[in-house]
């Protein structure tokens, strides 16, 4: 398959970010400043009736609060109301990030071209170029951060071009921890279960995908059998558009997205990537162009899968589809994004809330991923967001945002 435009993914888990989890009154506070923004971004100019410092009710636990005060209903003209949404912010970079690692509304990290790697500690104000020494050469498409400090960044491409850096002490220096010594592997994909446990993914060798399997935070790696993984269709392979190709839920399971052959599908591992299940999904296929480009797990039962044809000048109808059933079956939206879609991201503590982005804008649903509304038309690649819904997204040119209001 073409690797034009192949980016690395970056999964996502419950437990490695433990600073974005604020406890009691500040979770509460945070959550519900966060459902009054997107009461705000759904509703437009009409304010939300509640104030967004008001007090949650006594009997509310944070979860229900923030359901509870979202709107259930909204209109496509509805989300482009100037209260809330994307904030750009200045980032003192022309990369293109793919990478992105959303710890909380005040720390982010974005990975992109160049070798370039940024990280923020104050929401977006100041940007430090944390990049590692002597990789202008490397392409930069995931990042795992675990916090404030500690972050692994995989760089994509055939052979060598293939590594994994890892940092301790927020970029002050880094240590390459893997190489890519096959030349027919190219990882696009980089997931972890906790702070420990991780994989990577490789785009098929002899015919299978391969997996890379880390049991110490990233400091070492090992390619598992391959006896586990069914295997690939002619021309399949991982699009690594957001760092999304990739994702993970809990300390066990993980799904891949796939591409570029007759069929989109996605993969199931409930081992932490020993063995792995696979299932056809009505994502457009049939083109080296065409698949499966993002994943977003909520829990081990609900997931989104967005997508498309990357071409600009080509069409991307019917390019998202929901699983209630940890990706076992898949059902079409029955409101796609308008266009093709490169990453997606659920929104904390929600049921039914999500945000899809790509080249030609963003989305939300409000129903679990059924129905789509475009609120911006600004390019991003992809998307995360933080436990404390610090919600962020990246893409051309340096640009960086936040969700805010």
């Amino acid at each position: 398959m073409q690797r034009t435009g192949r980016l690395l993914c970056l999964g996502s888990d419950q437990g490695k970010r433990r600073e974005a989890r604020p406890r009691g009154a500040g979770l509460r506070a945070a959550l519900t400043a966060g459902a009054a923004a997107l009461a705000t971004l759904a509703a437009g100019p009409i304010a939300m009736a509640r104030p967004a410092n008001a007090p949650m009710d006594a009997t509310s636990s944070p979860a229900s609060y923030a359901a509870a005060h979202t709107p259930a209903r909204l209109t496509a003209a509805s989300l482009t109301g100037p209260h809330a949404g994307w904030r750009l912010k200045e980032g003192g970079s022309t990369a293109r990030f793919r990478g992105l690692a959303a710890v909380s509304r005040t720390t982010a990290w974005a990975a992109g071209t160049g070798g370039t790697v940024l990280r923020t500690r104050d929401g977006g104000k100041h940007w430090r170029n944390i990049s590692p020494p002597g990789v202008g050469a490397l392409e930069f498409r995931d990042i795992e951060a675990f916090d404030a400090r500690r972050a692994v960044v995989l760089a994509i491409g055939e052979g060598a071009a293939s590594r994994v850096f890892r940092t301790d002490d927020a970029g002050a220096t880094w240590t390459e921890s893997f190489r890519n010594p096959d030349p027919r592997a190219f990882y696009d994909c980089l997931t972890f279960f906790d702070r420990r446990h991780g994989i990577a993914l490789s785009d098929p060798v002899d015919g299978r995908y391969r997996i890379l399997s880390t049991g110490d935070g990233g400091r070492s790696w090992r390619v598992l059998p391959s006896d586990g993984m069914p295997p690939a269709q002619q021309g399949e392979a991982a699009f690594a558009a957001s760092g999304q190709c990739l994702v993970s839920s809990g300390s066990r399971d993980a799904w891949i997205a796939t591409g570029g052959a007759a069929t989109a599908r996605v993969l199931h591992t409930a081992d932490r990537g020993r063995t792995w299940t696979v299932t056809d999904t009505p994502l457009p296929a049939g083109d080296p162009a065409r698949g499966i480009f993002a994943l977003a797990v909520r829990d081990r039962g609900h997931a989104l899968a967005v997508g498309g044809d990357y071409r600009p000048d080509q069409p991307s109808p019917h390019a998202a589809a929901v699983s209630d059933d940890a990706g076992t079956t898949w059902t079409p939206a029955a409101a796609p994004p308008k266009a093709y879609r490169s990453g997606a991201a659920w929104l904390p503590h929600s049921r039914h809330l999500a945000l899809a982005v790509g080249p030609t804008g963003s989305d939300l649903t409000l129903d679990g991923g059924h129905t789509w509304h475009t609120f911006d038309t600004g390019s991003y690649d992809t998307v995360d967001c933080a436990p404390d819904l610090g919600c962020w997204a990246a893409g051309e040119k340096g640009r960086i945002a936040r969700l805010e209001w």
